[in-house]
């Protein structure tokens, strides 16, 4: 059976259009089961019917004419129930209903197994024997997991059949792909599609007599792509904020680590020659961050996999072919690569979609540097297909248009015109603080880890960092970087920010994202050894950094240290204790250390529910909302299956957030909240409601937050939040928050949401 299901899904694959696929499943499934007859209704949403689509035992007639309402037949009532109706005489079933003009009246046995694709129903499945006889569970097994196959099968047959029936004609209808991630904004202009280059991993092992020659050869590749991400930088420099450009530093931090370029070496001394030494090297340390928890982190493995590629390019006298892009490019591709996102000058290109890629990718952070929308995890699309058709690109919504009518074209225009109008007027709020009409302020900060992204920070209005991310450092390294080496990276960023705050968090490592130098195998990463246990276990690195920050921060006042996936009071406890230590540690070898303000990141439900304890032994708190909100929902924002299922306006998101808040500050201790739900407006019209003292997050959403804060009052505010927490689901709060925003006159903002 296993073979037969494999050879009917690649023969569907292999089909042009709808209606060859589907007659090739009734007759490949008639012959697999030995039915006497196999038929698929396709359901009609719009007319809340299901219609006879193909069939090899009926009156070929009926295909297309045939068609049941949703509460009809036992085809109906398997549709309905969403599971399979398995009965041996159907014409004796209270829901079977006798349709003359399929010429179904000998048949007795009956069978519909609905085909189902993300909880929507797609059509059924329907087998039928003369005699009366009830499907064995292997057959109905059989049937169950075929369709459970055909839903994806028969979803991208539709794709690539709307895309034929797409032609240059305006009425020939519009096609609409989703994704999981974006780039916020809208775009629209002509697909450009993008292929890789010859792939890294493709590069072959070949044994060297020169090491020597052949490390001079590498060490030449390295100082050219150095020389090169400078060039580009400087050529960025008038486009992107320093904040941004961040990513050719790392990009160079990447080509001068320990990791990167000296394994590559030792792997040339061992006989390899610099391609095969580049791969190996390249797609160990990639996969290291491949399999991290952290969005961030992991994302950084593309960057690694795009470095290499660039370096085997230059090793492989490969040249970028200059191509002619039009005007209005939006660039598509499997996996858009930062290279291949700047081979486009950025005067001509407009937008950008990708089967892969999360909004944490540096394409993405890129992407929102330089003002490009773009979409995401757009799982179903067929990049091939639509070079040079017309694409609509709505980062706020997270879809991609293809072939947009002339009203929607039009509709789109007027929305990329009414963003850059907004975008213009709100420079002018740089300087004012995040204050509502009746005189209640709250503070901006901005989420960090890079020097670069600390400066755009500094010169950006914000009041400080809410969030620096300290593993950055270690990763780049082929060692854990010492007390000295530590020392001088907290103290350039404390002093860059002089003298707003910079909350500086602990070592966030763990066997979802392991060092390279510390690996570390678990069956269960996400609920593993990381964060503060790691620290707590590991009592010498951890004292190494908090010497290194308090020492840092005796030069500058402008410190805090936050402790990461804080679970329980011992963990804190025991936490503060090394605290202490190191502290006094220093103050015995002559260091003037004075102790910063110490918080928590709550971003566990344990942490949520022993807050009242928890916020008593520290100064502040900060709520992770995106570790929180996974944690809370069970959700991997980033998996395309159950992405949609994560909201931070979650009634239970919006209760644990509210009782955070409300217990903090009953114990006089402010309290922050980082991450998307800070830069989401609907969300941060709840938070302000909700009396949180600070938001940090992405530079991007800064000023469009601020302008909301500035356009309310906080009076009002709390009277939505009351009206919200009796709703019970995230859709319905989401689009009262949004009716609140457009009575306020910040329409603007209603599509930055989710």
């Amino acid at each position: 059976m296993l073979d037969i299901l494999r050879r009917i899904v690649q023969d569907i694959n292999a089909t042009r259009n709808l209606s060859e696929a589907l007659n090739l499943i009734v007759v490949e499934v008639k012959g697999a089961i030995h039915t006497d007859v196999c038929s698929v209704y396709m359901t009609d949403h719009t007319r809340g019917e299901h219609v006879l689509m193909a069939t090899d035992g009926l009156r070929p007639g009926a295909v297309g004419k045939v068609r049941l309402k949703f509460d009809q037949g036992l085809t109906g009532l398997a549709a309905s129930r969403a599971e399979p109706v398995n009965v041996d005489n159907a014409p004796a079933h209270p829901a079977f209903r006798y349709i003359a003009a399929t010429g179904e009246a000998p048949f007795h046995g009956f069978i519909g197994v609905p085909i189902i694709r993300r909880r929507k129903v797609l059509g059924v499945l329907v087998a039928q024997q003369r005699e009366q006889r009830k499907y064995t569970a292997d057959e109905e097994s059989f049937l169950v997991t075929l369709a459970a196959q055909l839903a994806g099968c028969i979803t991208q047959v539709e794709i690539r059949q709307a895309l034929e029936r797409l032609g240059d004609d305006a009425l020939s209808g519009t096609l609409f792909l989703e994704g999981v991630a974006s780039a916020r904004g809208v775009a629209l202009g002509e697909a450009v599609v993008v292929f890789p280059a010859t792939a890294l991993e493709r590069a072959p092992d070949k044994d060297i007599d020169n090491p020597e020659a052949e490390a001079a050869r590498f060490r030449q590749a390295v100082a050219a792509e150095l020389a090169e991400l400078q060039r580009l930088s400087e050529r960025m420099r008038l486009l992107l904020s320093a904040g941004d450009r961040a990513l050719f530093d790392a990009y160079a931090l990447l080509l001068s680590s320990d990791s990167l370029v000296n394994g590559t070496l030792e792997r040339i001394q061992a006989g390899n020659w610099a391609p095969g030494a580049l791969r190996a090297t390249v797609l160990e340390y990639a996969n290291i961050f491949a399999e991290m928890d952290d969005p961030y982190l992991r994302e950084r493995a593309a960057d690694i996999l795009d470095l290499g590629q660039r370096l085997l390019d230059r090793l492989q006298d490969e040249q970028i072919v200059n191509r002619d892009y039009p005007d209005n490019t939006i660039l598509m591709g499997d996996e858009i690569s930062v290279s291949q996102l700047l081979d486009v000058p950025q005067e001509k290109i407009k937008g950008l979609v990708s089967v892969r890629g999360t909004s944490t990718s540096h394409v993405a952070l890129l992407a929102r540097g330089l003002g490009i929308p773009a979409v995401f995890g757009v799982s179903n699309l067929p990049p091939g297909r639509l070079n040079g058709r017309e694409v609509a690109v709505d980062g706020y919504t997270m879809r991609v248009c293809i072939q947009p009518s002339p009203a929607l074209r039009q509709e789109y225009l007027k929305l990329i015109n009414e963003e850059a109008e907004l975008s213009r007027g709100l420079q002018h709020l740089r300087d004012l603080p995040a204050e509502t009409l009746d005189g209640h302020r709250v503070d901006l900060y901005a989420n960090s880890g890079l020097f670069a992204d600390i400066a755009a920070a500094r010169n950006s209005g914000v009041q400080g960092v809410g969030l620096y991310r300290s593993e950055l450092h270690f990763f780049l390294r082929d060692r854990f970087p010492n007390e000295e080496e530590q020392t001088t990276i907290y103290t350039r960023v404390l002093r860059i920010m002089d003298p707003h705050p910079v909350v500086l968090r602990t070592l966030d490592i763990g066997g979802d994202k392991p060092l390279p130098y510390f690996p570390i195998a678990e069956q269960n990463p996400f609920l593993g050894w990381r964060g503060i246990r790691i620290s707590l276990d590991q009592p010498d690195l951890f004292k190494t950094q908090l010497r290194a920050m308090l020492r840092a921060g005796t030069a500058y006042a402008n410190l805090s240290i936050l402790l990461p996936m804080i679970s329980t009071v011992s963990e804190l406890r025991d936490a503060l204790d090394l605290l202490n230590c190191a502290k006094e540690g220093l103050q015995e070898e002559g260091v003037p250390v004075r102790m910063p303000p110490i918080g928590i990141m709550v971003e566990v439900p344990s942490a949520v529910w022993q807050i009242d304890q928890l916020i008593r032994m520290v100064d502040f708190a900060s709520i992770g909302s995106n570790d929180l909100t996974q944690y809370l929902l069970a959700v991997d924002r980033n998996n395309d299956r159950v992405a949609k299922l994560y909201d931070s306006l979650h009634p239970v998101v919006l209760a644990a957030t509210r009782h955070v808040i409300e217990q903090s500050r009953a114990a006089g201790r402010p309290i922050s909240v980082c991450g998307e739900m800070a830069g989401d407006p609907a969300a941060a019209l709840l938070l302000l409601a909700m009396g949180v003292d600070s938001l940090s997050m992405n530079l991007g959403s800064l000023l469009k937050i601020k302008w909301m804060i500035r356009s309310v009052r906080y009076e009002e505010t709390q009277a939505l939040l009351a009206e919200v927490l009796e709703l019970d689901t995230a859709t319905a709060i989401r689009e009262r928050a949004n009716i609140f925003l457009d009575q306020q006159g910040l329409s603007g903002l209603l599509r930055v949401g989710k």
